[in-house]
């Protein structure tokens, strides 16, 4: 189960231009030949990535292992070799399928402007462009396998005990948190003001629900910057599967004075206190039952906040401010983006632990505060500090 994306819309059956047919001569070179005529090439056109420590040149540039490049390469095949489009280096060499979602890969990591990666590659900027967003449709359709909520007992068993490692909360399922997608917008634009956030940047909205492994297990995209954390919660097909019992409905932890603690996920003080959402105690000076919880607490939602940072500093294009985005595109390349973020934890991927991070996906946003609570979140919340507090002492 996933969010909804506003703007996903089914994949055309032709490509940009409209054409249509078979598709070009069958690539037949194999991976380790692709790449050593093809770092000669962005050589020559001037893209020298020095490598980072513990990495080859290959993973500097992509930022993802060879295993992984060719993982993502067989998911997208058919769909990007199949069109009749033949897409050729300005050399006149027609392009293969490495060579497609090599370029697509470095748009999407780098962010550099398409002119940029063109002149890398020896493409023209259209050429960036279409294999991009072929490379986008492809994926949007072929890696949603890779986002989707636990499906069974022990999938989600496997979670909460992960989780319960962590700092000790029990029967934990999920972590939820939002960052912003900058962009640049003319002040002109009739729709500019409906994108400005509480921080004056105009911006969309990606909410996120993580598991302990930084992996997302359901994504809301689309909205704009102004709209507040707890609205979209609120809009989101989750919290409505919650609302009617069909989510977070799995196994609860029985207490040893007869009350039950059930599945939740946790957020920070910009949601609401649900009977399936616990946010932290509010105030200063808490005594040191609430204390402790709220540290233990925040402890375990770090790992949403690292998620969000890796996944900007993976995919850079999501991470500065994008010039003028088109708003019915974006969200498909957000959703692509926490796809590919999926992929790389699912094969286990360790590329990126050699990658350094930053401390913050939101930096200059300060933290807003919901406030509003349900009587069952509130019951739920202080059971679980009483269980917290009483193993302490045990």
């Amino acid at each position: 189960m996933m969010g909804p994306v506003r703007g996903l819309k089914k994949r055309k059956k032709h490509d940009e231009n409209g054409s249509s047919a078979s598709g070009p001569p069958h690539q037949k070179e194999g991976p380790l030949d692709w790449w050593d005529e093809f770092s000669k090439r962005i050589v020559n056109n001037g893209l020298r990535q020095s490598p980072s420590k513990g990495l080859d040149n290959f993973q500097s540039i992509f930022k993802i292992s060879r295993k992984t490049f060719e993982y993502i390469c067989s998911l997208v095949k058919e769909d990007m070799m199949a069109k009749a489009v033949n897409f050729i280096f300005i050399s006149g060499k027609p392009m293969s399928l490495y060579d497609q979602v090599a370029v697509a890969l470095r748009r999407l990591g780098s962010g550099d402007s398409l002119v940029t990666v063109g002149d890398s590659f020896g493409l023209s900027h259209s050429t960036v462009s279409q294999v991009t967003w072929r490379f986008v449709e492809s994926m949007e359709e072929r890696g949603l396998q890779h986002l989707h909520w636990p499906s069974t007992e022990l999938e989600m068993n496997k979670i909460k005990s992960k989780f319960e490692k962590v700092r000790g909360l029990p029967n934990c399922c999920g972590v939820v948190d939002a960052t912003h997608i900058t962009m640049c917008l003319p002040a002109t634009e009739p729709s500019s003001k409906v994108w400005l956030d509480h921080e004056k940047n105009h911006s969309m909205i990606l909410q996120a629900i993580v598991d302990p492994d930084m992996r997302f297990r359901d994504i809301v995209t689309g909205w704009p910057g102004k709209m507040k954390d707890w609205l979209v919660f609120e809009s989101s097909n989750f919290h409505k599967l919650c609302d009617k019992g069909e989510l977070l409905n799995g196994k609860t932890l029985q207490l040893s004075d007869g009350s039950e603690i059930r599945e939740y996920i946790i957020g920070d003080s910009g949601y609401p206190l649900l009977p399936y959402l616990i946010v932290p105690y509010e105030g200063k000076e808490l005594p040191e039952p609430k204390s402790d919880f709220n540290r233990r607490h925040f402890s375990t939602r770090m790992v949403a906040q690292r998620a969000l940072v890796r996944l900007k500093e993976m995919w850079k294009i999501i991470q500065g401010s994008m010039w003028r985005p088109d708003k019915h595109r974006l969200p498909r390349i957000i959703l692509v983006c926490c796809l590919l973020h999926n992929i790389v934890i699912d094969m286990e991927d360790d590329v990126q632990d050699e990658l350094s991070l930053s401390h913050n996906h939101d930096s200059g946003y300060h933290q807003l505060v919901c406030g509003t609570s349900d009587v069952k979140g509130v019951s739920l919340r202080d059971k679980l500090s009483l269980y917290l507090t009483q193993r302490l002492h045990a």
